[in-house]
This record gives structure tokens, sequence and C-alpha cells, in this order.
């Protein structure tokens, strides 16, 4: 087995180092900055460089012992090849391949196929083994056009605007909040964000992804008036005495998980807008069958259901274990950018 699971996460042997570990390994490729893929306490960090600056500000103190790499550039490392190529999830987001002896497997991290403005875009590689994700692995998860969805969130936000309502969308702070932001109308009126989000935004913007021009909402001044206004938070700040300063408000969550009716019910929003960074369930097949992989190991989420189909129709597949899954744990992660404390990274755990 060129990589197997192991206590700390998955391991290749004969170059001595983990993919995405769970925990502090002395050695780390990670597929991108969100905390269930990115364990604090490593020796040394190796990303796609458009996700150094995101991955840097997430490890803080330690953010000199991540290192970056081009997509597409190659890197041995006792004989084996390593390299990335963009998986589509967010800024930085890889797949990592690995190439021994002849032998090539695919690490898929979190992906997603559709196009957007703040990331590279997916690339299907050619593989033997492809271990992938299936967060929504289950036929009911079929994504809207992401330009179908902005059109929802800013019908909503301009209605909410007429009404004297402020506007509060929830999305996590690294990732999903940037591509909220590239999808808003800010014709209708200024656009706040909460510090966590600006934060990464930060980031986006450094690596030079537009994203339109944002206030602080977390310093704006005691008695400010929020008319027209969207803000962008993280879902942490639901409920939260921050939330306050807005006055009339009508928020919103943009997640996969608002496809089900009961999610959006247990969060307790006006709205739900269904906008995922994972691959769909077609978006899943068609990306396993671009591999070309005579076997397939599926991890994160409804993996069980997905390796029942796959099977049936011939392919060599397993599950994956882990301790994670998907885009439930960036809840967890995310809204905690703000602090990036050793011990919010040390317990992040599936919700």
């Amino acid at each position: 087995m060129l990589l197997r699971v192991t206590p700390s996460g998955l391991y290749c042997e004969a170059a001595d180092c983990f993919i995405d570990p769970w925990a502090p390994v002395a050695r780390a490729i990670v597929t991108h900055a969100h905390g269930d893929h990115l364990a604090w306490g490593c020796e040394s960090y190796l990303v796609a460089s458009d996700g150094l600056g995101v991955t840097r500000a997430r490890l803080g103190a330690n953010a000199a012992r991540a290192q970056g790499i081009a997509y597409g550039e190659a890197r041995t490392i006792n004989g084996v090849q390593f390299s990335l190529h963009p998986a589509g999830h967010i800024l930085g987001s890889a797949q990592i391949r690995v190439e021994h002896r002849g032998e090539v497997w695919v690490v898929s991290g979190d992906y997603k196929t559709e196009l957007d403005t703040t990331c590279a875009p997916w690339e299907p590689i050619r593989c033997h083994t492809f271990i992938t994700e299936s967060t929504f692995g289950l036929p009911i998860y079929r994504w809207k056009p992401q330009a179908a969805v902005f059109a929802d969130i800013n019908a909503w936000w301009n209605e909410n605007a007429a009404n004297d309502r402020v506007s509060i969308l929830f999305g996590y702070a690294l990732g999903k909040a940037q591509r909220l932001l590239s999808g808003l109308d800010a014709s209708i009126g200024p656009i706040y964000t909460h510090g966590a989000v600006e934060r990464m935004t930060a980031c986006y913007r450094d690596a030079g992804v537009a994203m339109p021009y944002t206030l602080s909402a977390t310093n704006s001044a005691r008695g400010a008036k929020f008319v027209n206004a969207m803000v962008v938070a993280p879902p942490s700040a639901a409920g939260s005495s921050w939330m306050r300063k807005f006055g009339e408000q009508s928020n919103g969550f943009a997640s996969g998980w608002m496809h089900v009716r009961g999610a959006r019910r247990r969060r307790s929003v006006d709205r739900g807008f269904v906008l995922s960074d994972h691959v769909d369930w077609p978006s899943l097949l068609t990306a396993i069958e671009a591999t070309g992989a005579e076997r397939v190991q599926v991890t994160h989420g409804f993996s069980e259901d997905v390796v029942r189909f796959l099977r049936e129709r011939g392919l060599q597949a397993d599950v994956l274990a882990t301790r994670y899954q998907g885009e439930q744990d960036d809840a967890n992660s995310d809204d905690e950018a703000a602090n990036d404390a050793p011990e919010h990274h040390a317990q992040a755990s599936p919700s």
C-alpha cells in the first residue's frame, strides 16, 4: 500500500510523510487550510502556493513552518514523487498526486468541479487509486448553478433593504464567506464582515483574488446605522450578543446542508441557500470516472453508500476510515479563525 491509515492519519511509508495528518507529525503535505485537514504542531507543512497565505494565517506562531509549491510542480521525497493540483474547494486547495515505482495515487482532499472566481478550478488527474471525499455522496444532493444561488441571495438582500432590515448571511469564515462575497451585488448597499471573515478575506486579497469593498462590522462605531447592509459572518456569530447591534434583521445560511429542510430548522434561520464547496452526487461520479482509477477509496460523509454504488458498477471500492466528516467539521474549525490558538486546532472533532 503506497498510502495507509495510521493513528496519526494517512501515511506514506516510503517517503515518511503524512497527507492531512490528524496529529502533529514531522512532515505534513496538506490539501488545504480547513481545520480538519491542517493539524496544529507539525514540524513542516507543504501546501499549494496559492494557499500559503491562508495556511500561515491559520498557523499563527508556526507560520514559518509552511512552504508553498506551485500547482503541477514535482517534489521528490525519498524516491516518491509528489505534486499538488487544483481541487476547486477554496483558495489554495489541492489534490495530492503520489507516484512511486510506476504506481500513482491521488488524494482529492475536499473538492468541487463547479467553477468560481475565488480559487483555481478542479483538474482531473489520472491515477490507479483515487481517494475521494463523499461529504454529499447521496443522490438527493444536486446543486443549482451558483449564478442562480447568487441571484436568490441578492434578491433576498434587496427585499430586506426595501423593508429596512439588515441582511445577515452566515458562511464558514474561510472559503465559503469569500465565495459569497464574490457573488454579492454591491449596488444594493454596503457590505460588512465579521472579524474572522475579514481576516481570511484579507488573505484572498493578498493572493490577488478580486473581492468587493467591505467594512468591518466588528469595529463599527457604537450606534452605527447599517442601512441597506449585508453582513457576512461565521455560523458561530448566530445568537451571540454581537448580533444585537444590527437591529431589525433577517438571517440566512449558505451551505450544502441547506438542501435538507431539517437542517434549516436546526439552524433557526430565515433563509437557507444551497451553496456547497463540495461536489454533489452527479459531479462526484463524473470526477471519479475522469480519473480512470481502477480502485477508489472513499472517505468523509456518506462513504459506505458511495462504495456500495461503485461496487455495483464493477469498480474496486473501499471505505477509508477517518475521524472527520467533511463540511460538518468546517463549522467547528473555521469559526475559530479569529483566534487560531493551539488548543482550537488540537480539539477539532466531527460534529
